[in-house]
């Protein structure tokens, strides 16, 4: 007899998507690879650099980003990453009550709706996972 699964639960916790914007991992200027930039400086393990992001400077395109049928999944980090994981794994979405009262400024509620469709879901975590192994084997 098969039992049917409880449904992945996700709870909106309110944050907006400049409370991951601190710190991003980048494409590095140098060598192509997984940088880090926190603040006001690049980092990058792999060839060594380590420069400032002054007002002439661009700051380094990110490095979590991949192409959907619909459009571009991106994140600044993996705590960032990983909050759109669990959003789109999830059958149930909650918000808090306050959610209705005006307040829908949060990173989730801002989502598109191409992202917040189900019959999309699979393809977007696919992408999700891929993006995620780039930096562990990145």
């Amino acid at each position: 007899m098969s039992r049917a699964h409880a449904p992945v639960r996700f709870h909106d916790p309110g944050l907006d998507a400049w409370h991951f914007a601190t710190s991003a991992l980048v494409r590095c200027p140098r060598c192509d690879r997984v940088a880090h930039a926190a603040g006001a400086r690049v980092i990058c393990r792999s060839c060594g650099l380590c420069r400032a992001l002054g007002p002439h400077r661009s700051r380094p395109a990110l490095w979590l980003r991949g192409d959907t049928r619909h459009g571009e999944v991106w994140a600044y980090n993996l705590e960032h990453l990983d909050l759109l994981r669990r959003f789109v794994a999830a059958d149930l979405r909650e918000r808090a009550p306050w959610y209705e009262h005006g307040r829908k400024m949060t990173y989730i509620g801002r989502l598109p709706a191409w992202v917040k469709s189900a019959k999309n879901r699979a393809e977007i975590l696919r992408v999700i996972d891929r993006m995620r192994a780039s930096v562990v084997s990145g």
